[in-house]
């Protein structure tokens, strides 16, 4: 009896064994599986990938990524070069213009992800052109204006008498523009010139130390000027020189002015109470 006993005992303990066997595997065989646990619910916001990108200011070359993705935690961009990010929002250089295929794959916590693509132009701005016009007969130099000129034809203008011509005192050449102290002459020429561009008219200048007065050249706005009081209300810019230290030694004056929204401005120069010359105009880009 006793043998039985022992026999029922063991065969129970070995039912017992079997059975835990027998529930290991079955999770070892759900965990390989991956079956959902029970009352699991479906992801309801799964990753969705999406981006804007723009221009870097000052910059062409490089694009600046916007990332709009939602329910995203990892982010792999590939731009098209074959350069790549894992960055949230990167900025990205290209070597050189074209069209690139940029790929935004956005992931969630759970490994699920969603890819979104888009082309960026990358193109080099035209420069654009810049009119820096010639002045004629700027060091007012005989024979300066197609070689006929007598150093001073094309500054004649209808805002005063025609400018003397001096050879004495002149800062290079031959010769110079003369403005008499009694300040009824004037010089007058008209540029044309690129909209809303700077520019620098530079210029020398020199003064008797007898009297008192000024020698003044202003830009103006457009062209056709023809009456005083007008040319002065279309000042862009103007500088009167007062300097009369030397009446030998010029001056020289830069004076910086923005052409607006302007195709023509025009110099325009007098005098007041004392005699002045001027010499050496030009135009320049700053």
């Amino acid at each position: 009896m006793k043998h039985i006993a022992n026999t029922i005992k063991s065969n129970i303990f070995n039912f017992k064994m079997l059975s835990l066997f027998a529930l290991a595997g079955l999770m070892f065989s759900c965990e390989d599986n991956v079956l959902p646990e029970a009352n699991s619910i479906e992801d309801l916001t799964p990753p969705s990938a999406m981006f804007s990108a723009s221009e870097s200011n000052g910059d062409w070359q490089t694009f600046d990524f916007s990332n709009q993705s939602v329910s995203s935690t990892t982010y792999a961009w590939t731009f098209g070069d074959g350069s790549t990010s894992t960055s949230k929002d990167p900025s990205h250089t290209y070597a050189v213009e074209g069209i690139y295929n940029v790929t935004l794959t956005s992931s969630d916590a759970n490994g699920l992800t969603s890819s979104f693509s888009s082309d960026v132009e990358v193109v080099e701005p035209l420069v654009p052109v810049i009119l820096l016009p010639e002045i004629l007969e700027a060091s007012f130099e005989d024979g300066s204006l197609d070689g006929t000129g007598d150093g001073r034809d094309s500054w004649r203008t209808d805002l005063g008498g025609v400018i003397q011509i001096t050879s004495s005192p002149v800062r290079t050449g031959s010769q110079a523009a003369k403005f008499p102290s009694a300040g009824d002459r004037a010089g007058y020429q008209e540029l044309e010139v690129s909209p809303n561009q700077d520019y620098v008219l530079e210029y020398y200048y020199t003064m008797k130390t007898s009297g008192t007065g000024h020698m003044t050249v202003s830009v103006l706005a457009g062209g056709g000027h023809s009456d005083p009081s007008a040319a002065v209300a279309a000042t862009i810019e103007t500088f009167e020189g007062t300097d009369q230290t030397s009446s030998n030694d010029y001056v020289k004056v830069e004076l910086p002015f923005n052409s607006g929204n302007n195709t023509t401005v025009s110099i325009y120069m007098f005098n007041a109470g004392v005699e002045s010359r001027v010499d050496d105009v030009s135009l320049r880009l700053p």
